[in-house]
């Protein structure tokens, strides 16, 4: 929804602590947590008008946004 936060720290804050300690020490765990924001960011421009864009494109973003929080997720739950 239009100005709902989905940084990953607003959506695991319970996790807060083990994010910080991947990000340190997975390199691809840091990668996907950048791209999961790169992705968010541009989520929220194009809700709020900042971009244009296609509803297609736009549902797109919001797929690969849950893909990959959904992957960080199965990472912080691993040996966690």
């Amino acid at each position: 929804m239009l100005g709902e936060k989905h940084d990953l720290i607003h959506e695991l804050p319970e996790h807060r602590e083990r994010i910080h300690d991947l990000k340190m020490s997975n390199k691809h765990f840091a990668r996907q947590f950048d791209k999961y924001h790169e992705i968010d960011h541009e989520v929220i421009r194009v809700e709020e008008g900042i971009e244009v864009t296609s509803d297609e494109y736009l549902d797109t973003l919001k797929k690969k946004r849950l893909a990959l929080k959904d992957e960080l997720f199965a990472m912080l739950q691993a040996g966690g």
